[in-house]
C-alpha cells in the first residue's frame, strides 16, 4: 500500500501533462498485470495423462453433487440410458433378422407375416430409441441448469466466507476465475459421464455379439481407434495447458476490454486520448493468445486427419474380410449387414468412449480449480471456544502494541499502535494518505487480524468473540462504498438485509442521513432503480450517493459505527451538517471518524494522529491545538484555505 502511495506521488508531480499522467497511470496498472502473468509456478506446467487420471478422482464428488441436485433426475436418467444403450444391437439384430427372412421369402422358402411382424418390431423400436433420445435430452438440460445453478450459489456463498486478505490476492483472483468459469462449463461434464456410461454399455453389448460370429473384429476395432486416442489425449492436454497458464492474461483481457468500453471510464477515455493505447494493447495480447491456439489447432486438425485415415483403412479391411466370409458362404447376407453395421458402430463407440475419456479427464483437470478453491479456507473464523459479543459494550476497545502487515508487503501498515476507545465515545483518526487509518477501522472490525499484539474488547481479545455477532454490531461505511444497481430501497436496506422488510426503518434511515431528500425526487421513490445498468435507472450524483450510503449505517443499529470518509464528495458545509446530524442521533453508541476535513473532526471526543502507521499525537482538538504538534500544523493550514 505504502508503494501505491510513493507510486502516485510521483506520478502527481509537477511538468506531467493530464493526458500522459493517465497514460502512464494506466501503463503501470497494465504493466503489473503482465507481472503478476509472469509469476506463474509449477501449477501451471503442462498436464501429464497420469495427472488426468489423478484427476479423476474429481469425479466421484462431482456425481455425488448430481445426485445431491436431484435424485429423481439423475436415476430417471440413468434408466433411460440403460433402455438406450440396447437398442443398436436390437435393431441391428432384427435388421439382420429382416433381410434373412426376404432372401428366404424370395426364394420361396419363407414366412411373410413373420417378416411383417420383425419389420413392425424394427418401427417400435425406432420410436423407442426416438422418443429415449427426447427423454435423455430434456433430463440433460434440467440437470445441467440446475447444477450450474448449485455451483454458483455454493460459489459464491464460499467466496462470502473467505477473509478480505484473499480479495486484494492476484493469484487467489486467478483461482476464482478459474473457478467462476467452472459454474457453467462444467456441468456439461454431467451429460459426458452418463454419455459415456451409455456408450460403454453399448459397446459391451454389441461386443458379445459381435465376437459370437467373428472375434478377430475386436482386434481390427482396437488397431483402428488406440492411436486416434492418443493423438486427440495429447492435443487435450497441450489446449489444458494453454488455457490454465494464460488466466492472468485472459484477465487482463476482460480489464482491457471493461474499461475501453464502460460508462464508469468512458469520460477519461475520451478526454486523455486512451481508446488507441487500450486498443492496441488489447489487439496485441489477443492477438498473441489466438496465434498459441491457432498453431495448436492446425497441429491437432493434421494429425486428426492422418489418424482418421488408419481408422477408415481399418474398417474397410474388416468389410472386406466379412464379404468373403458371405461368398464362402460362411455367415449369411443378414449376417453380413449385422456385423458390418455392428463393426462401424463400434468403431464410432469406442472412438467416441476414447475421446470422451480424454475430454472427460480434461475436464476432471478444470473441475479441480473449481474444488482447490472450495479448499480455501478462511484464516479468521470462529474459534472453538467463541464466547458472545457483549451486549451492550460496557468498557469499550483496547488496542495493545498492535502491529498490521498485509501478506506478501514488506512494510508494516500498522506498527506499535496503543490506544484506548472507551464505549460511547466518538474517535476521529486523522493522518495522511497511507497513514493507516482504514487498516485500522478493518482491524476494529476484524476484517482483518493483527500482525502483531491484540485488540482487547471489554478485557477480552478480540479473537474471542463469535465472528456473526461481532459483524452485526460494527457498521462501516467505507470511503469506497459500492453503488448496488438496485432500487433506492435496497440500496438503503443492505445495511441490514435481513430488515428489508421493514419499510418504516428503511425510512427513518433515509431521513437521518439526509437521503430522503434526494429519494423524493425520485420518479420512483424508494422503487426507483439506481445506476446506469439497467433500463428505467436513474443515476445519482456522488453527494447523492453518499447520502444513500449513510442510511445503510443507520440502517446497520450497530454498537460501533465507522465512517471512513463516505463524505469526500459533499461540500464542507454538507459534510459539517452530516457529520452534526451524526453525532446527534448515535448518543449512546461508539463512532470512528475518519475525515481530510478538520472543521468536523474537531467534533469527536478524542482525535488520534496517525503517521506512517504509528501513533503520533491523541488527545481532544482543544488539547491538541495547545499541544502545538502535526496535528496543530496541519489544521491551521487547512484553516488559511478557507480564509
Amino acid at each position: 500500500m505504502q508503494r501505491r502511495v510513493e507510486r502516485s506521488g510521483i506520478l502527481g508531480s509537477a511538468g506531467t501533462g493530464a493526458g500522459d499522467l493517465r497514460k502512464e497511470q494506466l501503463f503501470l496498472v497494465v504493466l503489473r498485470i503482465v507481472s503478476m502473468a509472469k509469476r506463474r509456478g509449477k501449477e501451471e506446467e503442462k498436464k501429464s495423462f497420469r495427472d488426468q487420471l489423478g484427476a479423476l478422482r474429481n469425479l466421484p464428488p462431482f456425481l455425488k453433487l448430481i445426485w445431491s441436485t436431484s435424485p429423481g433426475l439423475a436415476l430417471g436418467n440413468i434408466l433411460l440410458r440403460l433402455l438406450q444403450a440396447a437398442l443398436p444391437t436390437a435393431i441391428l439384430y432384427v435388421g439382420k433378422l429382416i433381410i434373412d427372412e426376404v432372401l428366404l421369402v424370395i426364394e420361396g422358402g419363407g414366412d411373410p407375416n413373420y417378416l411383417w411382424k420383425i419389420v413392425a418390431l424394427e418401427f417400435g423400436l425406432a420410436l423407442l430409441s426416438d422418443l429415449l433420445t427426447r427423454g435423455i435430452n430434456l433430463i440433460d438440460s434440467l440437470l445441467t441448469d440446475l447444477i450450474a445453478n448449485q455451483t454458483s450459489v455454493d460459489l459464491m456463498r464460499h467466496a462470502a466466507k473467505l477473509d478480505l486478505y484473499h480479495f486484494e490476492d492476484a493469484e487467489f483472483y486467478d483461482k476464482m476465475e478459474r473457478a467462476r468459469r467452472q459454474t457453467s462449463g462444467r456441468a456439461t461434464l454431467m451429460s459426458q459421464l452418463l454419455a459415456q456410461f451409455q456408450s460403454i454399455v453399448t459397446l459391451l453389448v454389441l461386443g458379445a455379439s459381435v465376437i459370437a460370429f467373428n472375434p478377430w473384429l475386436i482386434l481390427l476395432l482396437v488397431l483402428a481407434v488406440i492411436p486416434s486416442f492418443i493423438q486427440e489425449n495429447y492435443f487435450n492436454q497441450q489446449k489444458y495447458s494453454i488455457t490454465r497458464s494464460w488466466t492472468p492474461e485472459r484477465r487482463e483481457l476482460d480489464y482491457l476490454r471493461y474499461i475501453g468500453a464502460s460508462d464508469t471510464t468512458a469520460k477519461e477515455v475520451k478526454i486523455f486520448g486512451l481508446a488507441d493505447f487500450i486498443t492496441d494493447r488489447f489487439d496485441q495480447l489477443s492477438m498473441k493468445y489466438y496465434y498459441v491456439n491457432r498453431d495448436l489447432s492446425i497441429r491437432r486438425a493434421g494429425w486428426g486427419a492422418f489418424f482418421s485415415a488408419i481408422g477408415s483403412v481399418t474398417y474397410y479391411g474388416a468389410y472386406v474380410l466379412i464379404i468373403m466370409q458371405t461368398i464362402n458362404g460362411q455367415i449369411t447376407v443378414g449376417t453380413l449387414t449385422f456385423l458390418a453395421g455392428a463393426f462401424r458402430r463400434m468403431q464410432g463407440s469406442l472412438r467416441t468412449i476414447l475421446s470422451r475419456f480424454a475430454t472427460i479427464g480434461e475436464n476432471a483437470l478444470y473441475l479441480q480449480d473449481l474444488f482447490d478453491f472450495f479448499k480455501i479456507q478462511p484464516r479468521i473464523a470462529d474459534g472453538p471456544t467463541a464466547v458472545s459479543f457483549p451486549a451492550p459494550i460496557q468498557k469499550g476497545w483496547v488496542f495493545e502494541n498492535v502491529s498490521f502487515r498485509y501478506p506478501g508487503a514488506e512494510k508494516y501498515a500498522i506498527r506499535n499502535l496503543s490506544f484506548e476507545l472507551p464505549a460511547g465515545s466518538r474517535l476521529a483518526l486523522v493522518g495522511e494518505n497511507g497513514a493507516g487509518k482504514t487498516t485500522l477501522v478493518k482491524l476494529l472490525a476484524r476484517l482483518y487480524e493483527p500482525t502483531e499484539g491484540r485488540i482487547l474488547l471489554d478485557g477480552k481479545d478480540l479473537r474471542e468473540y463469535k465472528l456473526s455477532e461481532l459483524r452485526d454490531n460494527v457498521g462501516v461505511i467505507f470511503q469506497d462504498f459500492f453503488r448496488y444497481q438496485l432500487s433506492a430501497k435496497e440500496n438503503i436496506a443492505v445495511g441490514r438485509i435481513e430488515d428489508i422488510g421493514e419499510q418504516d426503518r428503511i425510512e427513518d434511515s433515509a431521513t437521518k442521513s439526509l437521503a430522503a431528500e434526494v429519494i423524493a425526487e425520485l420518479p420512483g421513490g424508494y422503487d426507483q432503480l439506481l445506476g446506469r445498468r439497467f433500463a428505467d435507472a436513474m443515476d445519482l450524483s456522488g453527494g447523492q450517493w453518499q447520502k444513500i450510503a449513510l442510511a445503510r449505517a443507520y440502517m446497520r443499529d450497530a454498537q460501533l459505527l465507522i465512517l471512513d470518509e463516505p463524505t469526500s464528495a459533499l461540500d464542507a458545509r454538507a459534510e459539517y451538517e452530516v457529520f452534526q446530524r451524526f453525532t446527534e442521533l448515535i448518543a449512546g453508541k461508539t463512532a470512528v471518524l475518519i475525515s481530510h476535513r478538520f472543521s468536523t473532526v474537531r467534533m469527536a471526543d478524542t482525535i488520534l494522529f496517525l503517521e506512517y502507521g504509528r501513533r503520533l499525537e491523541m488527545g481532544s482538538h482543544r488539547s491538541l491545538m495547545e499541544l502545538n504538534g502535526r496535528y496543530a500544523e496541519l489544521f491551521r493550514l487547512q484553516a488559511r484555505g478557507y480564509q
